[in-house]
């Protein structure tokens, strides 16, 4: 099974850096400008990505969000909402309570004019209520084709569910804890997808990032029995968001890997030559959105199946 040839993405209306995440996502920094300047350059940003996506074959169904209510990270739409295989849509817990008005019927209502139609919807919003999230993409990378997820255990990602998501779709759990280096602290990385992508060969992972080697062993290990071949990244790449990328198909069935210009910069020549062997680096500039978001280019697409 190849990885999907389309994606929604969310052209925002408001953006600007989100206070209700910043406790839990060290990504995200300040900038000199105030939101209406931030908003110009978020659109522009999001605009180039989508032409670049679009140049390269990939299907992108865009939705415009609105103003109100605001939703400074709507551009992220892959933590709320994933799409699965056989038309299933699954709706996923958000710790921040802005994030949460994400969740709209609308979005759902624009895949379906777009012919993306929905058979069957499970909701785990509810889990809010009991302070348990698990935030879609962000929380879990998973390998469909093996029936496989990997998830960093953090205060957005709750160990409890994501085995319970396993379990009801029939993935294999992996969980483990992921650090980034903050004040000197080893602090818990926020998101899965912001040290690990996957491609149908390969993994793009910082392994250093996993402090604890009995976990570090076992992802290793699940990695190369699953076939992956894996091109490790160092932690200051991880900050540079080479590990938020994404696996795709452009329309001529050639594999893609689409990332930020950040990113693509700064690989190595032998990763980047690694990388080349399996799939197309596809990349575009988005500054604004990674410094003031937290978020890189894969945050920004759910994938549509």
């Amino acid at each position: 099974m190849k990885p999907t040839n389309h994606v929604l993405m969310v052209r925002p209306a408001i953006f600007c850096a989100n206070s209700q995440t910043v406790s839990t996502n060290f990504f995200q920094q300040a900038l000199p400008f105030d939101k209406d300047e931030a908003l110009v350059r978020a659109q522009s940003e999001f605009d180039q990505l989508v032409a670049v996506l679009r140049k390269h074959g990939v299907c992108v169904s865009v939705y415009q969000d609105s103003p109100m209510p605001e939703t400074p990270d709507a551009l992220f739409p892959n933590n709320w909402f994933v799409s699965l295989p056989q038309q299933h849509a699954i709706l996923f817990p958000m710790m921040a309570p802005n994030r949460r008005a994400e969740r709209t019927k609308a979005v759902m209502a624009h895949l379906e004019q777009e012919g993306h139609h929905t058979k069957k919807i499970t909701d785990y919003a509810a889990f809010e209520q009991q302070g348990v999230f698990l935030e879609g993409t962000g929380s879990m990378v998973m390998d469909i084709p093996n029936k496989i997820a990997y998830c960093a255990i953090s205060p957005r990602s709750n160990k409890r569910l994501f085995e319970q998501f396993c379990a009801e779709f029939g993935f294999t759990p992996v969980s483990f804890h992921a650090y980034q280096s903050i004040d000197n602290k080893r602090m818990l990385i926020y998101h899965t997808n912001v040290l690990m992508a996957l491609g149908p060969e390969f993994v793009v992972v910082c392994l250093d990032a996993i402090d604890n080697t009995a976990e570090r062993l076992f992802l290793e290990d699940t990695l190369h029995a699953s076939g992956k071949t894996i091109i490790d990244i160092t932690a200051a790449q991880v900050h540079q968001f080479v590990g938020n990328m994404l696996a795709l198909t452009a329309d001529d069935g050639s594999p893609l890997m689409a990332m930020s210009s950040q990113a693509y910069n700064a690989l190595t020549a032998p990763q980047l030559k690694q990388l080349r062997r399996y799939a197309q680096p596809v990349h575009s500039p988005i500054p604004t959105i990674e410094t003031l978001g937290g978020g890189g280019v894969r945050c920004m697409m759910a994938e549509l199946y």
